[in-house]
């Protein structure tokens, strides 16, 4: 039985997974023109919203992820388990299926 989601923070995901949400390119240009939708690429630049506790090496000890939660990330263009809740789409990665960490300056 399917039950929906009422927000994005009622995810928790478990282990060494990392739920993120792709961030959205812009639909208008510098120069003020619009971009109609089909034209403007999915990015490969994501905000983490959720950080699992890591996971377990077979000597017991728990391993964080290299992640956490408000750090902007790179991640692959497929993969992920897609996760939709209302009517935006987020992301579940493993912590080592993340590309890399993007600073801010």
């Amino acid at each position: 039985m399917a039950t929906k989601l009422r927000n994005v923070k009622s995810i928790t995901p478990l282990m060494d997974r990392v739920l993120v949400q792709r961030l959205k390119a812009e639909n208008k240009t510098a120069s003020g023109l619009y971009i109609p939708e089909k034209n403007v690429e999915k990015l490969s630049e994501a905000s983490v919203l959720a950080v699992g506790p890591g996971r377990t090496t077979p000597e017991g000890n728990i391993v964080s992820p290299a992640v956490k939660v408000g750090d902007r990330v790179l991640i692959p263009p497929f993969g992920g388990s897609t996760v939709k809740v209302g009517d935006e789409d987020y992301l579940l990665f493993r912590d080592s299926e993340i590309l890399a960490r993007i600073k801010d300056e």
